[in-house]
Parts: structure tokens; sequence; C-alpha cells
């Protein structure tokens, strides 16, 4: 049977406000969770079982997915009632795992949207007699990341941390959230505290001269950990640029699901998603946004790159560009935004009290009573 882990342990506070009721992997993203796509590209890729490694609200996960059955494979649960890290979370959730010590084990991160076929990685895995085989990718700007740099065979050589210089740029490969463990591996990580696999076990099985393979594609991949990137995937996905099983509609301009309203003079394109319940009134304009279940945008508004919480409302007039609107929030009319903003669930942002300003830094006024307003 093959197997995967699913690493949706964390708290996605780059993402708040959305994370206040949801775990990162769970925030909507073209129509349905995130870790729905991931599921059903693991189902897709031929992946039976699934054991979730969770820690932060778990009970979401269960609620929605289940035994799994409804994604045709099935799926168990592991709480970490600590942060054990990469490596820990892996051995944890190796105590639900079935196979033996020689058989590929899948782990996937689940803020990683990509195209990667996995499938593939577990038979290159397997033909090479791999220890480990991650999945790398290229990156135009390799500083924020760690970097693996690999031989002409595609043996890993070393992972390096985060380069300070451009000297330190050896390679633009980074590691792209995507693994394939034989077993024994996994059996062999420190039990019962935290483990890093990129600064701990990997490095470790180097220094060992285990077989660590790098499989380097050009397949779509995007990191969802930030507003901006989770809204540019969700476009992505509804644009097709990259594809996904779980998406909820055709692809095309606009994601429109069920119950969702649109005034026949207002504008939805640029791969945005209109949640259940949501309504875009007359002459307002969406552009490369989600607005969850609920959320209104009413005459006249512009809402660019957004992304607007569950019943949430956005004044006749105002302008969004790279917004976090949260749950139940209210922006007023006759708003300017467009260096970015986050409001918190619940929040008011009173009328016209807000116009452009290019210092993102600068402080956002709203009425008596917000819980949060802050500038991105």
């Amino acid at each position: 049977m093959n197997e995967a882990i699913l690493l949706v342990g964390g708290k996605g506070t780059r993402l708040q406000p959305l994370t206040l009721s949801r775990p990162k992997p769970m925030v909507s993203v073209a129509g349905v969770p995130f870790l729905a796509h991931l599921v059903a590209r693991a189902r897709a890729a031929g992946i039976e079982r699934l054991v979730m490694a969770t820690s932060y609200l778990p009970e979401t996960f269960r609620a929605y997915f289940g035994d799994g059955s409804a994604f045709g494979l099935r799926l168990e649960y592991v709480t970490e009632t600590e942060p054990l890290g990469t490596g820990g979370a892996i051995r944890n959730a190796a105590r639900l795992l079935t196979g033996g010590p020689d058989s590929p084990v899948a782990v996937l991160n689940g803020d990683i949207l990509s195209g990667t076929d996995i499938s593939l990685l577990v038979e290159r895995h397997r033909a090479a007699d791999a220890d480990v085989t991650l999945h790398l990718t290229r990156v135009d700007d390799p500083r924020a990341y760690g970097l693996v740099p690999t031989g002409p065979d595609g043996r890993v050589l070393r992972f390096l941390e985060k380069p300070t210089t451009a000297a330190d740029i050896v390679t633009d490969q980074i590691n792209a959230g995507c693994y394939v463990f034989r077993r024994s591996v996994i059996d062999s990580i420190p039990a019962g505290r935290p483990v890093s696999v990129e600064r701990e076990t990997f490095p470790a099985l180097l220094a060992s001269n285990a077989r660590v393979l790098g499989i380097t594609d050009d397949a779509y991949w995007l990191d969802l950990g930030t507003p901006e990137a989770l809204v540019r995937g969700s476009a992505d996905l509804v644009l097709g640029r990259v594809a996904s099983p779980a998406l909820p509609g055709p692809c095309g301009e606009a994601l429109l699901l069920e119950g969702a309203r649109v005034a026949p003079d207002a504008t939805v394109a640029g791969g945005s998603t209109i949640g259940p319940g949501a309504t875009v009134h007359s002459g307002a304009h969406v552009s490369g946004s989600i607005l969850l279940d609920g959320a209104v945008v009413e005459a006249g508004a512009v809402v660019r790159d957004s992304v607007i919480g569950a019943g949430a409302v956005i004044g006749a007039g105002t302008v969004l560009d790279c917004a976090v609107i949260g749950d139940r929030a209210r922006v007023g009319s006759g708003n300017e935004l467009r260096t970015g903003l986050r409001l918190w669930n619940g929040a008011v942002l009173a009328p016209d009290s807000v116009r452009f300003s290019p210092d993102p830094r600068t402080s956002i006024p709203a009425q008596s009573g917000v819980q949060h307003a802050a500038a991105l």
C-alpha cells in the first residue's frame, strides 16, 4: 500500500487573521481548503493511505476530511501537543505507518502548491535505491532559502543555510517541500523531541554516506505562506496555470461557487473566486482575489489581489489592493488602500478614513472598538 505523511501542523501566523479560526492548510484556495488540492494530487499519484501530522486546531481537519473515503483514500490523524519540527512531526506520524523498513513513504508539506509528479518522484526513488529523495525547485532569487547543490548523478552534496553574500549562492536549487523516505530512515529519527530534517536529519545522512537524491524539475511551485502568495496560487489554479483534480469548476477568469451573485455590470476576472453566498454588486471590479462565504463587495468598489473573509463587507467605492480582510469585518465606503491592509475578524474601518499612502507603515485609523487594523 502506498503511504504518505502530510505535515499540516503550522499556525500560519503570516496569514493572520485568516488563520485565527482555521489552520493554514484549511484556508480556502480556489474554492476549497488548500489541503483538498494536495490530498487530491496525492490520490492521483496512487497514494492510498495518508497520515496527517496535525497540531493547531486539529479537529478542523477531521471535520472536513473524515476517514478519507470521500476522497478515495484512507486517512489517519496524529496530533502533536508540543512543536516537534519537521523531523519530529514525521517521526511522530510514523507510528501509524504500515509499510516495511524498505517501503517508500512520501512526505508532503501542507503549504506548498506544486505541479510536480509525485508518482514519478517515488519511481525515481525506487530506481535509485535511495534512502531519501528530495524534490528540488529552482528560484530566481534563492537568498530567502536554504540551498541544495547536487552532483552530476543527482546526489545531494550539501545542505546550506540561507546565503548572506553573493559568493554564498552556489546554486539556485532549493528544497521544495516534497520528499520520499525509506521507512527505516524515518524510524531512525529521534522520537519525542524537536528535530529539523533540514538542519539535523539530512546533514547526518550525508555524513553517514547515505544515498540522498535530489530531483529538480521545472514544474509549477509556490509556497503559500504569505497573503500575496495565497491569492496568486488561488488565481493560478482558477486560470489553469497549475492543475488540480479538486478544482470545483472549470478553469477560467473566475470561479463562482454555489449561491454566488455577481451583478450584470460588475467585473470579476484574473482568476478570482467568489465563494458560496458572496455578492459582487453593480459596477464593482474584483480581480485576482478570493471572496469567502457570504462576503459582500458593494457598488463601485475595486478589490485587487486580496482575500475578503467570510461575511466581510467592502463598502461602496472603496479600493483595496493586496488586502487581507478578516471574517465579518467591515471596510466603510470611500476608502482607498493601495499599500495593503490587514483588518482583523469583526473589525470596522470607518467610511472615508483612509486614502492612499506610499508608506506601508502608515497607521490605519478606524472606528472606536476596532480589534486590530495594521498596514502590511
